[in-house]
């Protein structure tokens, strides 16, 4: 597994950073560093390892409840394409980013709070057992990125990767922390752009929101283009939202700022959906022939005596859009499928129709592709899922796998 290479990754990373900088966590480093320890004198070589114990704890801590949410959400990916689950959700990550904008807070009651925050002690193990309750007790700034990034784990159905990503997070707001211990002098004064993180992070979770909602509401998904200038109009309404006040105003002055704040907001918003269906938009000049009915397909590859390839994919799949833009519309991996017969089994909405084929072809993830003869059995499996593959690979292993010509 790349774990560099997988955006889910990178972003628990960035997210959890973020967290670390935000103004329920990073104001308490100070205290914490000197709860288990550190202080002034201490060497930096100890200072280092003690916080690293405190933020393995809370890797700990949130790669546990990922590995969870992964588990229970194995069949969870099959009912995005219901309203019925896909509304919630979109529902949660805005309730998510209201908090992020003060609408109301998200954290453990007092006395919970009391008693985890006597977790603990000096010491290594101090530390340790300190940072697998420390992110829990900030909940007012860790709990909604924590919590949407539990729920998007849940909708990928992978308890690996749930650990991996929340464990991610969790060393992400340990940064600071980590910096904190070693140049107490360079890290920036509590301030304003505390509040700007969390702006960030609000307009993120609105996002996340409509990006699950492009599933259930037509208008979303097709809310995208492949022109270069439709990138270009997203990019002018995001800099146009940051100069209204999208980050840096705030809902807690007069009605003009509000007003101001709400605007630049929702283009921000708007802008970045766009941005994200541009980068989800195949850009390829060769127009692929996908057939939808598998009994039409097999009988077009017999008829035209050449193998089919079968692409199981999902609205919902955001790894099945990569394998489009970053793969299947590459010119020179076009070139080659144009000879096959080309069938697309829509996983969308999961029916008996659609296990039967996942079963016949053992396309157990999405995306799966695989190259499969006239009479329907399988020459070889191209891709399983995981990290996207190149191009000019997929193209060999699908050219390696057809059969000589006659």
């Amino acid at each position: 597994m790349n774990v560099s290479a997988h955006p889910s990754v990178l972003l628990a990373l960035f997210t959890g950073l973020l967290t670390g900088l935000s103004p329920c966590v990073y104001p308490m480093i100070p205290i914490t560093l000197a709860i288990f320890g550190v202080k002034a004198g201490t060497p930096r070589t100890r200072a280092l390892l003690l916080a690293s114990a405190y933020v393995a704890g809370i890797a700990v801590m949130f790669g546990a409840l990922g590995t969870i949410c992964g588990l229970s959400g194995r069949k969870f990916g099959a009912y995005l394409g219901s309203p019925w689950v896909v509304w919630p959700l979109a529902l949660f990550f805005a309730a998510m980013g209201l908090s992020m904008f003060g609408a109301f807070e998200v954290a453990l009651p007092s006395g919970l709070q009391a008693r985890l925050s006597r977790v603990g002690g000096r010491g290594f193990g101090g530390a340790f057992l300190m940072g697998l309750v420390g992110g829990i007790i900030a909940a007012p700034c860790t709990g909604p990125p924590l919590l949407s990034l539990l729920a998007y784990v849940t909708t990928t159905r992978d308890a690996t990767w749930g650990f991996i990503t929340l464990a991610t997070y969790g060393v992400g707001v340990g940064v600071p922390l980590w910096l904190l211990a070693a140049f107490s002098a360079a890290m920036p004064r509590p301030g304003a752009w505390m509040d700007w993180i969390k702006s960030f992070f609000g307009i993120l979770l609105f996002v996340a929101a409509l990006y699950y909602l492009k599933n259930v509401v037509p208008p979303l998904a097709h809310f995208a283009s492949p022109a270069p200038r439709f990138a270009i109009a997203m990019a002018a309404m995001i800099v146009a939202g940051l100069a209204l006040g999208a980050i840096h105003a705030t809902f807690y002055g007069g009605t003009a700022e509000k007003l101001r704040k709400g605007m630049g907001v929702a283009l921000v918003t708007i802008g970045l959906l766009g941005s994200i269906n541009y980068v989800l938009t195949p850009k390829g000049d060769i127009k692929l022939a996908w057939l939808t009915d598998e009994a039409a397909a097999l009988a077009d590859a017999r008829a035209a005596n050449r193998p089919m390839l079968v692409d199981f994919a999902a609205d919902w799949c955001t790894p099945c859009k990569e394998m489009d833009v970053q793969v299947f519309s590459k010119r020179e991996v076009a070139e080659v499928m144009s000879r096959l017969t080309l069938l697309r089994v829509d996983a969308t909405r999961q029916n008996e129709a659609v296990d039967a084929l996942q079963n016949r072809y053992e396309a157990g993830s999405l995306p799966a592709v695989r190259l499969v003869s006239s009479d329907g059995k399988i020459l070889a499996k191209l891709f399983d899922g995981g990290t996207i593959p190149n191009p000019d690979k997929f193209r060999e292993k699908l050219v390696a796998a057809l059969p000589p010509p006659n």
